[in-house]
C-alpha cells in the first residue's frame, strides 16, 4: 500500500472533471498538498495507507469554492452599518469610502481574518480580493495564519481627491502596484500574492490603465478591477472620452484573457462583443446587483455573456453590498435570477451555476490547472459538506441540493492545500471566540470614529 497523508471519504464526491463526475461513495487521496487520487472509496482504501482520515458516509465531498470578487477590509467590521436604501453613488462616496478611511492597520489586519473565516466556513477556500487594502503588509500577514488561498491588492487609483488617505498621482499609484507585485509575489507555498488590481470605474488615468496591463504582463499576475455596475460608468467614460467603458480600455490595450472584471452590469452589445472578442472574465455579484439596485434583472446580459463565451465567476463583493461571504447563497441567486428575469427554466441551471462558482472562478483567477475540481495533480482544497441536516435530506439529486438547498451552514470540514483548516465546523488556525469578541469591539469603535449616522430605523433601547 502507498502511503498518503489524507484520505477524504464521501457518500458522493463532486469531483467537477472534464465529465463532471459524480462518484457514489468515493473519496480523494491527499500526498502533501496535492490529489493523488480520485475514486471508489473501496478502491483507494485498498490501494493507500492514510495518515488520516475525515469524511464518512453521510458526507458530500465537493472542490474549494472560488470567490472571484470580496472586499476582505473595510467592510467585515462594518458589517450592515451602510442603510440598505441608498443608491450606488451615495452607497461608495458618502459611506463606504469614509468608512475604509479610518482604519487601523491592526483593524484591517481583523477585517481580513474574519472575513477569510467566513469564506472558509462556507466552504471558500479561493478569493480574488477587490484591491481596497491600504495596510497590505498587515493583511496579508493575518491571512497567512488563517491558512486561505487568495491574490490582494492595495487600494490603486490616481484620480479621486478624496479621501485623503488614499490620494495619490499617477507615479504614486504606479509604484504602489510595483511594490506589491515585487514584494508580495508569492507567500505560504503560493497560496498567497498580489495581483495587478485597480479600483476601477472612473478612478484611473490612461496611464495608469496601462501601466496597470504592462505590469501584470511583466509579472504574469493578471489584472481585475470595477466596471460599469450602474450608469456612473459608462456616463463617465462617454463624457470623457466619447467611448463606452470597453470600447476606450479595449483600445488601450487593457483587456485579455487575464483580466476579471466585476459587475459588468450596464454594458451593450457593442462593449459585450469586445469583451468575448479579448477574452476576459466576468465576477458577478448577484446579491450587491439586487441591494444596491444596479438593474440586473432588467439590463444585465450575464446570460449573452456565457452564450457568447465570456468566462463568468461569481463574487460575494463586501459586507455593505451582500453583508454575507458564503458564496454558496450567491450561487442560488445566479442560479434564479434570469430564470425570473428571462420566464425561462433553462437559464443557469444548478450544474452550470455550481460550475461558476467553481471552475470559472478558477479561469477568472488564472488558477484552472491548480485549483476548482477535484482532479489528480490540483491543490488539495476539498470541502466536506455533511448531509444529516434538514436541508440536506432526502439527499436524490447532489447537485439541486448543493445549489438550491444548501449553503455555508452545513460545511463540516475544509482542506486547504491538504491542511485541514476548518474540522467539525471549528476553525483550526484561529481562535475563534476571541476573533469575534475583536470584531465587535472594533466595528463599534470604527463605526463611532468615523463621524457616520447610525440610520438604523428601529430604535434600539
Amino acid at each position: 500500500m502507498e502511503n498518503i497523508d489524507l484520505l477524504i471519504r464521501g457518500w458522493y464526491v463532486v469531483t467537477m472533471n472534464e465529465s463532471r463526475d459524480v462518484i457514489r461513495d468515493g473519496a480523494v487521496a491527499v500526498r502533501g498538498d496535492q490529489i493523488v487520487d480520485v475514486g471508489k472509496r473501496v478502491d483507494l482504501e485498498a490501494k493507500y495507507a492514510a495518515a488520516r482520515v475525515v469524511g464518512g458516509d453521510h458526507f458530500v465531498v465537493t472542490p474549494g469554492l472560488v470567490n472571484t470578487h470580496i472586499h476582505i477590509t473595510g467592510e467585515p467590521l462594518t458589517r450592515g452599518y451602510v442603510p440598505d436604501d441608498t443608491p450606488f453613488e451615495e452607497n461608495v462616496f458618502m459611506w463606504l469610502c469614509p468608512l475604509y478611511s479610518v482604519f487601523t492597520a491592526e483593524e484591517e489586519r481583523l477585517s481580513g481574518q474574519l472575513a477569510a473565516v467566513e469564506m472558509l466556513k462556507s466552504g471558500t477556500t479561493t478569493f480574488l480580493e477587490a484591491g481596497t487594502i491600504r495596510f497590505l503588509d498587515e493583511v496579508l500577514d493575518g491571512l497567512v495564519e488563517v491558512g486561505i488561498r487568495g491574490r490582494v491588492g492595495r487600494w490603486v487609483w490616481d484620480l479621486p481627491p478624496e479621501p485623503d488617505v488614499y490620494k495619490q498621482n499617477t507615479d504614486e499609484a504606479v509604484a504602489f502596484l510595483e511594490h506589491q507585485l515585487t514584494a508580495h509575489k508569492s507567500l505560504a507555498n503560493d497560496r498567497l500574492g498580489a495581483s495587478s488590481i485597480l479600483v476601477g470605474h472612473t478612478t484611473c488615468s490612461d496611464p495608469l490603465w496601462r501601466a496597470a496591463r504592462e505590469l501584470a504582463d511583466e509579472h504574469g499576475t493578471g489584472m481585475s478591477f470595477h466596471m460599469s455596475p450602474a450608469k456612473l460608468d459608462p456616463e463617465g467614460f462617454v463624457a470623457e472620452f466619447g467611448q463606452r467603458p470597453m470600447i476606450h480600455l479595449a483600445e488601450l490595450g487593457v483587456l485579455g484573457p487575464d483580466v476579471a472584471m466585476t459587475h459588468c452590469v450596464q454594458v451593450d452589445d457593442q462593449e459585450l462583443a469586445v469583451m468575448a472578442e479579448t477574452g476576459v472574465s466576468v465576477a458577478h455579484c448577484p446579491t450587491t446587483a439586487l441591494k444596491v439596485s444596479y438593474g440586473v434583472t432588467q439590463v444585465g446580459k450575464m446570460p449573452e455573456m456565457v452564450m457568447s463565451g465570456i468566462n463568468v465567476g461569481i463574487g460575494t463583493d463586501g459586507n455593505n453590498a451582500s453583508n454575507y461571504s458564503d458564496l454558496m447563497r450567491a450561487t442560488y441567486l445566479v442560479a434564479g435570477l434570469f430564470k425570473d428575469a428571462r420566464q425561462d427554466p433553462q437559464m443557469f441551471p444548478a450544474e452550470k451555476a455550481y460550475e461558476m462558482a467553481t471552475l470559472n472562478g478558477a479561469r477568472a483567477m488564472g488558477m484552472e490547472d491548480r485549483i476548482g475540481s477535484l482532479e489528480v495533480g490540483k491543490r488539495a482544497d476539498v470541502v466536506v459538506h455533511d448531509t444529516d441536516r434538514p436541508e440536506w435530506r432526502p439527499l436524490l439529486n447532489v447537485m439541486n441540493q448543493l445549489v438550491w438547498s444548501a449553503d455555508g451552514r452545513g460545511v463540516h470540514t475544509v482542506v486547504v492545500d491538504g491542511e485541514v483548516v476548518v474540522e467539525d465546523g471549528r476553525m483550526t488556525t484561529v481562535d475563534e471566540e476571541a476573533l469575534y469578541a475583536a470584531a465587535q469591539e472594533a466595528g463599534e469603535a470604527i463605526t463611532a470614529r468615523s463621524g457616520l449616522p447610525d440610520k438604523a430605523k428601529f430604535p434600539v433601547f
